[in-house]
Parts: C-alpha cells; structure tokens; sequence
C-alpha cells in the first residue's frame, strides 16, 4: 500500500537520525523545544500510533488516552523497534472508524465524529512530519547531527520547493 510505504519512509529517516543519538542526547532538555525532549516527541508519535491500533481493534480511535510511558521517550532502541513494528503493523484494510475524544478545554463531554483507518493513517503520518520538524530544531541544539534536505518537511512542501527551484 503506497500510504504504508509512505509512513515507512518517513519512519526510516527519524529512525536513522536517532540511531546516531546517544541516549543521554535523546532524553536531553532543549531550550528551544520548550523544555521537551526529542525523545518525548518521539513517545508521543508512536503512541498516537498506538492509539490508532487500538482503535482499528475496538472501532474506536481517542488519541487523548495515550500511555506517555517514559521507558520509549528515554530508550531510543525501544523506540526505534516501536517504530518498526508500527510501519510493518500499517497492511490493514480501510474500514469505518470513530474519533472520539474531549476537543473543548472548558469541557468534559465526549465528542464522536465518523472517520476511517486510512483516514487516521494519514493523519498520522502529517502528526509526524509535524512533530520531525520540532525535532529537526532539537537535534540541531543537542547534536551536530547532518540531516536530510527534506526531514521534518510535508511531501507536498517538498514537490512545492522542487517546482520552485526549476
């Protein structure tokens, strides 16, 4: 599935950059992420994922019960794995979900809006790129790591910035 290939890359390079990253480096506070962590950035990419499986399972997604379990934002090999294991995990079948969560902060009454598994998917793997661009202003303060051109960037951006440099 070209949506599943899609996920894998983007996955391959945040796995890539964090291979090259001690753990002390991953689980380091930056200044310029408000005090976060990349590795907390990364937690929070793999449980929305996590979120999403579930939901695929009981037919209902709510990203707003995530674990925050700090072993995967302070063990980047863990969260490598989880990585890989999300990407190989993303061969389901398209099939009608419901979002569910508390969208109102002067609330507590639970929202349902009807969406699907690709739906989701691709939700996610905007969240992600979103959250590799964080990451991307992280890394830059606790390492000297080289990164790809287009890391941290939505593929739309990238044909965009190829189309402009023609």
């Amino acid at each position: 599935m070209q949506l599943q290939q899609a996920v894998q890359n983007v996955f391959t390079q945040l796995s890539a950059s964090l291979q090259k990253l001690s753990d002390q480096q991953y689980s380091a506070r930056c200044n310029s992420l408000s005090h976060a962590t990349v590795g907390q950035h990364v937690r929070h990419i793999i449980e929305m994922f996590q979120c999403l499986e579930f939901g695929y399972i009981n037919g209902v997604v709510n990203y707003e019960k995530r674990r925050r379990d700090k072993e995967i934002e302070t063990c980047r090999v863990l969260a490598i794995e989880m990585l890989r294991s999300i990407s190989a995990g993303l061969d389901k079948e398209d099939r009608a979900l419901v979002l569910e969560g508390v969208y109102n902060d002067d609330s507590t009454e639970s929202m349902q809006f009807p969406t699907n598994y690709y739906r989701e998917v691709v939700y996610n793997l905007e969240h992600t790129i979103h959250h590799m661009a964080l990451i991307r202003v992280g890394l830059r303060e606790i390492s000297d790591l080289s990164l790809p051109e287009n890391y941290g960037l939505a593929s739309a951006t990238v044909k965009h910035n190829r189309e402009c440099a023609q």
